[in-house]
């Protein structure tokens, strides 16, 4: 049974759930659509979608399964809390991928498009979803709670989290070395590239400036997306570092599921982002905006001018074999309409 702040918590993470299926999809859509895909970065912008858009289509219904403490067997249990994990490693090493390729942009110009293809855009994607996984499914290989099916006399258990990934798992290897690193490295490189497009505007020519302009807007996007990652999962590492450094610290639960619900939003603020910051994505969400707007109205249009239109009526009325005569408001008889006669 979900009890009622149970039931609040599962609609809320219903709700992200959708938001990050619609807009992550919509992210996709705009992106081919807009032929933006012929450009690397917006090939690791659509990588960093699909890890959006997993999140609220498998990890957050898995976080529901997993919070209603269903009973099922021990591996099935570590496979799901070990999924949870993938989308997160997805989210950090294509933030890296997107920090590197934006400082190769500013700092060989010239030799950008040739070095960087498209190609070896999609090639590094997968290099990321290969790492993510192998990170993500880690514990699978023997790091996993044993503790917890020796307690058990059998092998199902009641499904928790915390029951079967230990927390040295998530301290030590995913916080502390598979997050804050790659974090480190991102901040020195959006601060060497933003260095770099301030020290060149000195010596700039009118076209050039233009080209360091749009650099500039869509690192500072980038930046944004880097920010609000940090922002929404921050705060459940930290939740997690203190029960594990400091385990006379009570930290109430609602904290906890504070936590998670902000590191699920951060898959469902990222198409915002991309709506009022990029350019490409931005005219293509309007031009999907109008073209549905469109839709809807020409098929109300459509709708009133069916109903507005009626049968022509007959002058006359026939039941049965006989012709009934009609007469006007005046009282005057109406002419039949196939023999002229009143």
């Amino acid at each position: 049974m979900v009890s009622g702040g149970g039931f609040f918590y599962i609609s809320l993470e219903v709700l992200i759930a959708v938001g990050c299926c619609l807009g992550n999809m919509l992210v996709i859509w705009a992106v081919w659509k807009s032929g933006a895909l012929n450009k690397p970065t917006f090939c690791l912008i659509v990588s960093l979608a699909v890890a959006d858009f997993l999140v609220g289509a498998v990890a957050i219904p898995l976080a529901v399964i997993v919070d209603i403490h269903i009973k099922i067997p021990f591996h099935a249990c570590l496979f799901i809390c070990c999924f949870l994990n993938m989308p997160l490693q997805a989210s950090v090493l294509t933030l890296l991928a997107i920090a590197v390729d934006r400082c190769l942009r500013v700092c060989i110009p010239f030799r950008y498009k040739s070095t960087v293809t498209k190609k070896r855009s999609w090639f590094l994607a997968a290099v990321c979803w290969i790492l993510a996984s192998l990170l993500g499914f880690l514990p699978m290989f023997g790091w996993y709670n044993h503790d917890t099916l020796t307690r058990y006399n059998s092998t199902s258990i009641d499904c928790q989290f915390i029951a079967v990934i230990p927390i040295t798992y998530l301290i030590h290897f995913i916080f502390e070395g598979c997050f804050l690193p790659p974090l480190t490295v991102m901040f020195a490189l959006y601060c060497y590239i933003f260095l770099k497009i301030r020290s060149g505007r000195a010596v700039m020519s009118a076209e050039t400036s233009t080209y360091k302009q749009k650099e500039h807007q869509l690192a500072t996007s980038l930046v944004l997306v880097l920010a609000l990652f940090i922002v929404c999962w921050l705060p459940l590492h930290m939740i997690q570092s203190i029960t594990y450094y400091n385990q006379s610290i009570h930290v109430p639960p609602i904290a906890l599921y504070f936590g998670i619900l902000l590191s699920h939003a951060n898959s469902m603020v990222n198409p915002v982002v991309y709506a009022f910051k990029i350019a490409k994505i931005k005219r293509e969400y309007g031009k999907i905006w109008r073209r549905t707007w469109r839709r809807v109205i020409g098929q109300q249009q459509q709708a009133d001018t069916n109903s507005s239109r009626t049968p022509a009526s007959n002058n006359t009325d026939s039941h049965d074999g006989r012709v009934h005569v009609k007469t006007s408001p005046q009282g005057e008889p109406m002419y039949n309409k196939y023999s002229g006669t009143p």
